[in-house]
């Protein structure tokens, strides 16, 4: 039997994760949530997901620079960033530290699916 995929969502509200988790392993996915980007980086080490949900405003350590963190721990992993509204200037900025997409709250979680299908089937070519 194939491991299943495992998803680390880094939100700060738990009236996001918590559906999004719920739906995420209704369609068989392992999921772990972190609600800051500091328990996010713990998390990762343990954890080690195979791609991330991770939301571009938080207080404290905001999106970008949580990105920034995790590709000085993974710079393979893909990233889908979470937002409630478009910040181009702000996922603009976190670029060059890759991003594979974004899922804008408020759309269909089959939305947030395939921009995570697609990340990982883009990322397994890459990885050949």
């Amino acid at each position: 039997m194939d491991e299943k995929i495992k998803v680390l969502l880094i939100d700060d509200e738990i009236d996001f994760t918590q559906p999004m988790s719920f739906w995420l392993e209704s369609k068989n996915y392992a999921t772990m949530s972190a609600s800051s980007g500091e328990a996010a980086l713990k998390l990762m080490q343990d954890y080690n997901p195979d791609i991330i949900f991770l939301d571009l405003n938080m207080p404290g350590m905001d999106g970008v620079q949580t990105l920034r963190k995790i590709r000085e721990v993974n710079n393979d992993v893909p990233v889908i960033f979470i937002s409630a509204y478009v910040d181009d200037r702000r996922i603009r900025e976190a670029n060059p530290y890759g991003v594979s997409g974004v899922f804008y709250k408020g759309k269909d979680f089959t939305e947030g699916l395939s921009l995570l299908e697609s990340a990982l089937k883009t990322h397994k070519k890459l990885k050949k």
